[in-house]
């Protein structure tokens, strides 16, 4: 009987855009606004179909994705042997380079295969005898194996480092939000670019310079470097003319972020310049208290508070809240209002007209929810 040849990485194969659980239908309709073809929320990310250059194309222009994956082949294997025999039969010229070492990772569940590690080693011989690559632990680049009711999957992780590590935001506060989280509550609050952000307790700027970034349509990606570009897929001309950045229309909107830390407003306006966004972002030193409106249209307030994840932090925080949702209940109208938090009680504490919460996301160790308000009166 002939063993049958693992499933090709032709075009198109399965890519996967990995996202915070809870997030993934807001993912999802951004793949679907860029044009990318099906995408179907599963949990834990997006499933798309297409080909090398959709995965070019969704690490660069894509914000909420936290990775993008290529799954690049699949077969049934029901012990080691079939393994070896198998992944060997892989097109790993067509994917792999012989220069550019790799490593392998490995994942069992419900198979017969059930020792993670000697799968991994199987795979790893594989691309040594039959390609000639060098496998290394502390390689770059990465390859994912997953062996679930006996069917393995082969994925590569195409970004490299994770997407929310844009390359402008070199200054970080305590506990910073994730460009990538940012950008997905972002678009739960109904922000699309056309109106102004405001961030009155900014930390490094993250929520401010996404949203300007947004405005400007500026590819996420436009400054770092990526995995794929070690593939042997890649094609450096055809990737700069994709990095090619459009002329951008002059915007009279303008993103605002204050903090009462001098810091922390140091450190965002370090970002913003490096993001080139500096000229319509304005950061500020000063306390919730002393909060203004902005000359101009009502547009969204976005703000990420402390949680009080100390005890002795939390006791102060209500006061901090309730001063928080009397300073824009009573200076910002016609502003709406997201607001991101771990605990009920201190959204509470704002006395702001919140709706339902969206679901919870986990941030570090806590599980954290978007409020949202319709615009204020």
């Amino acid at each position: 009987m002939t063993d049958p040849a693992p499933e090709p990485a032709t075009d198109p194969f399965e890519i996967f855009l990995t996202a915070p659980p809870g997030l993934e239908p807001l993912l999802a309709a951004e793949a679907a606004e860029a044009g990318f073809d099906a995408p179907q929320p599963v949990p834990g990310g997006v499933s798309i179909r297409g080909g090398w250059r959709d995965v070019w194309r969704a690490n660069l222009e894509l914000r909420g994705a936290g990775r993008v994956l290529a799954r690049f082949a699949s077969f049934r294997a029901m012990h080691l042997a079939q393994l070896d025999k198998r992944a060997r039969r892989v097109a790993w010229s067509a994917i792999l380079r012989r220069d550019v070492p790799v490593r392998v990772e490995a994942s069992c569940r419900a198979s017969r295969i059930y020792h993670a590690g000697a799968a991994a080693q199987r795979i790893e011989t594989a691309i040594r005898e039959e390609l000639g690559a060098p496998v290394a632990d502390d390689a770059p680049l990465r390859i994912m194996v997953r062996i679930e009711d006996d069917l393995c999957t082969l994925s590569l992780d195409t970004s490299g480092e994770p997407l929310h590590r844009r390359g402008h935001k070199q200054a970080v506060n305590k506990a910073p939000m994730r460009e990538t989280l940012a950008a997905l509550f972002l678009r739960a609050a109904g922000y699309a670019g056309q109106e102004p952000v405001l961030d009155p307790m900014c930390g490094s700027g993250t929520f401010v310079i996404e949203a300007a970034e947004i405005a400007a349509g500026l590819q996420p990606g436009r400054s770092r470097r990526f995995a794929f570009e070690d593939l042997a897929s890649f094609d450096p001309a055809e990737w700069a003319a994709m990095r090619a950045a459009p002329t951008v229309p002059d915007s009279p909107l303008r993103f605002y972020g204050s903090d009462r830390d001098s810091g922390a407003v140091g450190m965002s306006v370090a970002n913003a310049e490096r993001a080139g966004i500096a000229a319509v972002t304005r950061f500020e030193r000063h306390t919730i208290s002393d909060l203004q409106r902005p000359e101009g249209p009502p547009g969204l307030i976005m703000v990420n508070p402390p949680y009080g994840a100390r005890l002795g932090e939390r006791k102060l925080l209500p006061a901090l809240y309730g001063t928080l949702g009397e300073v824009l209940r009573g200076r910002f109208s016609g502003w709406r209002v997201g607001l991101v938090t771990s605990d009920a009680g201190l959204a509470r504490a704002t006395r702001l007209p919140f709706g339902e919460p969206g679901a919870p996301v986990a941030h570090g160790p806590l599980r954290i929810r978007l409020y949202q308000t319709g615009p204020l009166r």
